[in-house]
């Protein structure tokens, strides 16, 4: 697990190439993260890594996510960047929370995966299916918090096996267990108990693909 004041570091380090000889201070981070310093301090305190944040700020500068994620220098950012396989982010895009769809006519950053994280994901076979996008809303609670990252593995369709799926429908696009009905409809599943399914047609709705992995923003 990466230790935030060691993550914190690295974007400090990265700043210091931006500004100069200037000291760089726990309220720059804040700044160049999109985040209030009120909040940094709470992740902190807590141990949390702002993930969602350091993608947004790693792909404006066009290193890894990785690379804040073990020790290496700043000098070899772009070497070690070519190292790693690429996905397709798409930050403008939030699973349960409107329309959206999940190619590349989309707007979309890429982020860069180390071997380890390719590994979890599947494999580097495996690569090439994934995408990655935002959960927005508590539905899902508590697998998947608002402001999670998914990876979404679109090669994985058959909604018959057991998992958590993005689906679109008429009505926007979701991230929801599925569960198939013999009279042709198919129930939206939250985790969370406060949520009662939602019934559609099977023919409404379209899997996107299967989670298999997420990067935890929940504080």
């Amino acid at each position: 697990m990466p230790d935030i004041l060691a993550v914190l570091q690295k974007v400090k380090d990265v700043l210091s190439q931006e500004v100069g000889e200037r000291k760089v201070f726990d309220k720059d981070v804040a700044e160049a993260l999109g985040i209030n310093q009120l909040t940094l301090a709470t992740m902190k305190n807590r141990s949390k890594i702002p993930y969602k944040e350091i993608l947004e700020f790693c792909a404006k500068r066009k290193i890894s996510i990785n690379w804040l994620l073990f020790d290496q220098i700043v000098e070899s950012l772009q070497a070690e960047t070519d190292k790693y396989a690429r996905i397709h982010y798409f930050r403008d895009i939030y699973a349960s929370a409107g329309g959206g769809a999940l190619n590349e006519d989309e707007s979309s950053e890429m982020m860069y995966l180390d071997e380890e994280i390719v590994q979890k994901l599947g494999g580097i076979g495996m690569i090439k299916h994934i995408q990655a996008i935002n959960v927005l809303g508590d539905s899902m609670e508590p697998t998947l918090f608002s402001g999670d990252v998914v990876f979404i593995n679109q090669e994985y369709t058959n909604a018959k096996k057991a998992g958590i799926y993005v689906v679109s429908t008429p009505a926007g696009l979701f991230i929801k267990r599925l569960q198939l009905h013999v009279n042709g409809t198919v129930a939206l599943v939250s985790d969370n108990e406060a949520y009662a399914p939602e019934i559609m047609d099977a023919q409404e709705v379209n899997v996107l693909g299967k989670v298999v992995g997420k990067l935890s923003c929940n504080i």
